[in-house]
């Protein structure tokens, strides 16, 4: 079996495969604990990034869940993280804005950078790094109060008591999350009386209210039905241009229809990352075009 090792320097692109492996090598390297060089594409390098993912290694214990990530976040445009169950995706998501500070045991090494500012600084204030986040989670969870509440609540608590700021920023908010027209003729109801497709696009609402650097979405259409799951796809089209989106998703099809890029994870490592449209339709490694095609995963 071909050995792989990560000996490119970081953000370059790793050595290809040898036209004769098939294409499970280099996921059995994987498999197997070898380190993996991840292709990286010029079109992703060529951006301009939000985030910069830095050699990023993440233990829970004495389990490594993440190896080396490095990968570069572009700037207003949405990127997609696929994998099988259990590669990762959700442990890199949450560490971008420290949610598994809270996990006991879990140790990291190397950074992560929203807009040139380092997440994992010992300086960095948790609470000021996560206003600069908006995270919207699988299950929606609005807060049990009004719309209205739900969507200023983040104005709110910075010490904003402006009627006027207020109103205009939860109608820009709910415009923005394809919501206000069903919903502006009863701002004042609780936001649990909602259908769960509201409730979620209500808590994208929420979320851009702050005018976020980056937008977090963990698989946010897993407990919706169809056509609430059509409603959120098509605000993430939306938003594409206006934000900055980081979505796990693991449905082939929502990472081909709303992003821009799209990386393939497995195992915690990191395989391929480049353009939606060459990823799924002429990928680098023949390990991601069997993953994409539904080969295997």
């Amino acid at each position: 079996m071909q050995v792989f090792t990560d000996s490119s320097p970081a953000g370059s692109q790793g050595s290809r495969a040898p036209a004769g492996d098939p294409p499970a090598d280099r996921l059995l390297a994987v498999a197997a604990g070898r380190e993996v060089a991840a292709e990286v594409h010029d079109r992703v390098l060529a951006e301009t990034p939000v985030l910069e993912i830095d050699r990023f290694n993440l233990w829970y214990g004495g389990k490594q869940a993440l190896h080396a990530i490095t990968m570069p976040v572009p700037h207003n445009k949405v990127t997609a993280l696929v994998g099988p169950s259990g590669c990762g995706k959700s442990t890199l998501l949450r560490s971008v804005n420290r949610l598994n500070d809270l996990v006991q045991n879990v140790r990291i090494t190397g950074d992560m950078r929203l807009s040139g500012d380092s997440i994992y600084d010992p300086r960095m204030d948790v609470i000021e790094l996560r206003k600069r986040m908006g995270m919207v989670f699988q299950k929606p969870n609005p807060f049990p109060m009004s719309i209205y509440e739900n969507v200023v609540y983040a104005l709110r608590i910075d010490g904003e008591n402006s009627r006027a700021v207020l109103d205009e920023v939860c109608e820009l908010s709910l415009r923005g999350a394809a919501l206000w027209d069903e919903v502006k003729d009863r701002l004042h109801d609780s936001a649990l009386g909602l259908s769960g497709g509201q409730q979620q696009r209500l808590c994208i609402a929420r979320a851009i209210a702050a005018e976020p650097e980056v937008l977090l979405l963990d698989e946010p259409c897993s407990a919706l039905d169809p056509i609430a799951t059509g409603k959120v796809e098509d605000l993430i089209q939306e938003l594409r241009g206006r934000y900055s989106v980081l979505i796990v998703t693991h449905n082939m099809q929502q990472a081909s229809r709303t992003s821009d890029y799209t990386a393939f994870m497995y195992l915690g490592r990191l395989i391929e990352y480049g353009p939606t449209t060459e990823i799924f339709t002429k990928p680098i490694l023949r390990e991601t075009e069997a993953y994409v095609t539904g080969r295997f995963g």
